[in-house]
């Protein structure tokens, strides 16, 4: 190996382990795939079809793009689930009667019904993650991820 790759190695090393995007990314994709096992196998849901439930659980009559932005999922794989959840009843769409360019989005009752059945599911898992945090350590966890969250957007370019 030449001198100079040997430099760029160095310097450019990267300790996945430690580097926080990565640990984030890992931490994220662990704790949906613990929740996500048990909602696939009892409701037939991936990720992303509860994620959408999720918002429209909490923003009834949110749009294909309000979801998109809240789940930062990307609008075509937003648009996929959303059909299958339409094809299976679990949501409906409607034209807005404010503005005829944007289409609401719900909950149908049974998609309501299926949301209330999955939520305490992902309350009790988010609970056994945090479990091995006190009270104190889950608030300050809270309150770094809201930090973290907000330097984020405004790094945005």
């Amino acid at each position: 190996m030449s001198d100079k790759n040997e430099n760029t190695t160095k310097t450019s090393l990267l300790i996945l382990e430690r580097y926080l995007p990565y640990r984030l990314s890992i931490l994220s994709n662990r704790t949906s795939s613990l929740v996500a096992q048990s909602y696939k196998d009892r409701f037939g849901l991936s990720i992303t079809q509860w994620r959408i439930m999720a918002v429209l659980g909490e923003y009834p009559g949110a749009s294909a793009d309000e979801i998109s932005a809240k789940t930062q999922i990307e609008k075509s794989l937003i648009s996929r689930a959303i059909s299958n959840l339409l094809n299976r009843n679990l949501i409906q769409r409607q034209i807005s009667k404010e503005d005829k360019r944007r289409t609401k989005i719900d909950l149908t009752e049974t998609g309501y019904d299926v949301y209330s059945q999955i939520v305490p599911l992902s309350l009790k898992y988010e609970e056994q993650i945090l479990s091995c945090l006190s009270d104190d350590e889950q608030a300050l966890l809270s309150e770094l991820i809201d930090r973290l969250y907000v330097n984020a957007v405004k790094l945005q370019f």
